[in-house]
């Protein structure tokens, strides 16, 4: 998959590789498609303020992500029904981030099973969570990725109900995680309570995803979360939302270094990473483009997807006059007005047209 220059190139790969039901899955969001179309403004809203006569002969590209060193501090987001997307499914996901040297969060809606795709790959693994179930289920599905060897647990709170993505409903198509799905009422019975009874119980690394506002950031720290992953779900759930940069720039100020910030929506370059970190964050989490690489050539394209990427910091970096992540702080960055419409797709300025 070296024959692959740029992602642009995996993105129009992936287009001609996937169903037209498919790529609507991967690729839509909610309703008007708001909140999804924010999240790619929000982070083009932000300009580089760039430092110069600095010796810039080296270049540490890396992260440190829940307490592990990744190569680059972008890991792949939990996608369900992966398997739709590329045959391997979540299995493939977890070797690509093997591979690379990154860690994957493995959804608990995907295929093959957990303890599958723990073993495929070597690593350190986070387990995704929806509840699906009463307590003893809780018990019983933690006890499995415990002994599978997930090293840190995720879960989800901002999927009370399932979002009404107007592209999925016009296919008449539904993602198998959503066909074959079982006790799905009992995710909109989530609580600070359940919450709190989960983390507990799971007795490790944890981490709340999709929190999108400084007050549940703050409730969640209070309760002893470590870990904030903030999401808006790419904009597949509740639209007419921020763009998660905006969100994160308003958390991580008033969480001042009591929590992890871990973010997602709308990431695709290199560029995008140094602006979270430069806000707070110790890592993106990438969902469509890892979807998108996968559909594009497998285990191999996904690699080359993160090679990639990895390019694009390291240039970015050293034109930025910043050796590593460590020295990056909200002085890097400026807010300013976004250049042209924004979507889905349009950072990958050569496509010349939205891919459909």
């Amino acid at each position: 998959m070296s024959e692959f220059t740029c992602n642009q190139e995996i993105v129009t790969v992936a287009r001609r590789s996937l169903t037209q039901d498919v790529w609507d899955y991967l690729t839509g969001g909610a309703e008007a498609e708001m909140t999804m179309r924010r999240n790619r403004h929000s982070i083009d809203s932000y300009a580089f303020i760039p430092r110069v006569l600095r010796d810039m002969s080296s270049i540490d590209p890396s992260g440190t992500v829940l307490g592990q060193k990744v190569r680059i501090p972008v890991l792949l987001a939990p996608i369900g029904s992966l398997q739709a997307i590329y045959a391997g499914g979540g299995a493939s996901s977890a070797k690509a981030a093997s591979r690379f040297g990154t860690m994957p969060i493995i959804s608990s809606i995907t295929e093959p099973s957990l303890e599958d795709i723990a073993g495929a790959a070597e690593g350190p693994k986070v387990f995704q969570l929806y509840v699906r179930g009463d307590r003893d289920w809780i018990k019983a599905i933690l006890g499995r990725a415990k002994s599978a060897g997930y090293t840190s647990l995720a879960l989800t709170v901002d999927s009370a109900y399932y979002g009404i993505r107007e592209r999925q409903l016009m296919n008449r198509w539904l993602p198998p995680s959503v066909q074959a799905q079982t006790g799905r009422h009992l995710q909109s019975a989530i609580t600070w309570e359940l919450m709190d009874y989960i983390r507990d119980l799971w007795q490790g690394s944890f981490m709340l995803k999709g929190v999108g506002s400084v007050a549940d950031a703050l409730m969640a720290v209070e309760r002893g979360v470590d870990t904030l992953y903030i999401s808006n779900h790419g904009g597949r759930q509740l639209d007419h939302c921020l763009g998660a940069l905006d969100t994160l720039a308003e958390i991580a100020p008033v969480v001042k270094g009591r929590a992890e910030l871990i973010v997602d929506g709308g990431f695709l370059r290199g560029t995008d990473v140094i602006k979270a970190t430069a806000l707070g964050a110790s890592s993106v989490a990438i969902g469509r483009l890892q979807g998108w690489a996968l559909a594009a050539g497998g285990e191999d394209g996904l690699v080359r997807c993160l090679e990639l990427i990895e390019r694009e910091i390291i240039n970015a970096l050293g034109l930025l006059g910043v050796n590593n992540f460590s020295q990056l702080t909200p002085d890097y960055i400026r807010k300013t007005e976004v250049v042209g419409p924004t979507h889905e797709l349009s950072t990958f300025y050569h496509l010349k047209e939205r891919l459909t």
